[in-house]
């Protein structure tokens, strides 16, 4: 098995709800063929470097998963047969590659476990 990364940009005409659904979709689809799904991240509405289909922002989604390369193949054709995707991105991570993603999400995962025990922390200093 390869460890691949995708990032998929959604049209920003969408609620929330309906963007939620749709990487549930592309979720459903690398599920259905045996990928394991190892990190997803969804970026938010980010403005595009151009215009793409008149639009000038997008919600941006990043999935990391493990699977056979079959499988990025069927991803793919399920991408383009949504209209609600703009543009994507699909490609394998090697082992360096790899090593650094995981290493972010642990940097991460860090980040936010430590911010609610630094916000009381901040709050009594602003009183003293």
């Amino acid at each position: 098995m390869n460890h691949y990364e995708t990032v998929f940009i959604l049209t920003p005409v969408l609620s929330d709800d309906q963007m939620k659904e749709a990487v549930e979709k592309f979720n459903g689809v690398l599920k259905d063929n045996g990928a394991e799904i190892v990190n997803e991240e969804l970026w938010g509405l980010k403005k595009l470097a151009y215009p793409i289909q008149k639009k000038s922002t997008g919600f941006y989604v990043l999935v990391e998963f493990d699977a056979e390369p079959t499988i990025v193949k069927k991803l793919e054709t399920a991408f383009r047969r949504d209209e609600r995707v703009i543009r994507f991105l699909t490609f394998r991570l090697d082992k360096y590659a790899a090593a650094y993603a995981e290493k972010r999400r642990t940097l991460k995962a860090n980040k936010a476990n430590e911010k609610p025990a630094e916000a009381p922390a901040a709050a009594e200093t602003k009183e003293a």
